[in-house]
């Protein structure tokens, strides 16, 4: 990877959390995480010189990967012997459900798109219920893609992403965990913690600072809120974890009647004292709920 990268005199940005896994064994773990088939649709968040995205291509029947840096853009192009695609066109592949760029060596239909993805996703809100995301994704912006991403109805059916080991603790949080807070509800909400792992910073080029690991999250059959309910949800989330160390009654004292607020407190059995770290994913919702009458 280091030969590859200076042969075509690429020099990786920081700033974008370019630290490309290179590991095979991680790679295949990942695939093998993601439980991918040749009936899935596969989104892919920066690709980098395309080794997952080879083993993606091998397994599943179809993959879009999205690529914001034109360097590995064009060298993606040679690789898999395609064309980047606008996100006008890329629509109209999907919604056709072309295979016209799939190769003998590949299973599927390859698409590939260069764009900054956290831009795409705000703009495009397109529909992926029937899509998986399998991605090594940019550390530098992967809690607000994967809050992007996973909200509301059009979130994806499984989510397999490896990110900074931090990231990847308050994914995987249970109530009153250290980690446990914003990130941690916004994603459950719709997703269920399946599992995680390790990876090794030494399975990274260039060697990255932090440790990493992959999460596996499967969305729920059932969604616990109404879409008309999300709203309020984050808003109720945000302000009670805005000062963590105040009183969870205190802090939303601010936005909400004080008397509808030790109303639905008393009804739950949440303490005027409590802190937001106590209250559980359920107890969110159902204080929501009362919140929204």
């Amino acid at each position: 990877m280091r030969e590859l990268l200076t042969k075509r005199n690429i020099q990786l940005t920081k700033s974008l959390g370019q630290n490309f896994l290179h590991d095979a064994n991680q790679l295949e773990r990942i695939v093998t995480a993601g439980e991918v088939t040749e009936t899935d649709k596969i989104l892919e968040i920066g690709p980098g010189l395309g080794p997952l995205t080879e083993l993606l291509l091998a397994q599943a029947g179809e993959v879009l990967a999205i690529e914001m840096d034109g360097r590995l853009v064009e060298f993606l192009t040679e690789r898999f012997g395609t064309e980047a695609r606008s996100a006008e066109l890329l629509a109209s592949e999907l919604a056709g459900g072309s295979e016209k760029n799939s190769t003998p060596d590949q299973r599927g239909a390859f698409h590939l798109l260069h764009d900054d993805a956290l831009a795409f996703l705000k703009r495009e809100q397109r529909d992926w219920r029937d899509w998986k995301l399998v991605a090594n994704l940019p550390y530098s912006v992967a809690s607000p893609i994967l809050v992007e991403l996973a909200a509301g109805e059009r979130a994806p059916k499984m989510i397999v992403a490896t990110l900074q080991l931090e990231v990847a603790q308050r994914l995987m949080a249970a109530t009153d965990d250290d980690h446990y807070g914003i990130l941690t509800l916004l994603v459950q909400l719709d997703f269920e913690p399946r599992g995680w792992f390790r990876i090794p910073p030494g399975c990274f080029f260039p060697t990255p600072e932090v440790d990493s690991a992959c999460v596996c999250l499967v969305r729920r059959a059932v969604p616990l809120l109404p879409e008309a309910q999300r709203g309020l949800f984050r808003r109720l989330v945000k302000k009670s974890f805005s000062q963590r160390r105040k009183m969870m009654l205190k802090l939303l004292k601010q936005e909400w009647p004080k008397e509808k607020l030790a109303a639905a407190f008393a009804e739950l059995g949440i303490s005027p004292l409590e802190r937001a770290e106590k209250l559980s994913l359920a107890q969110f919702v159902a204080l929501v709920k009362i919140l929204a009458t």
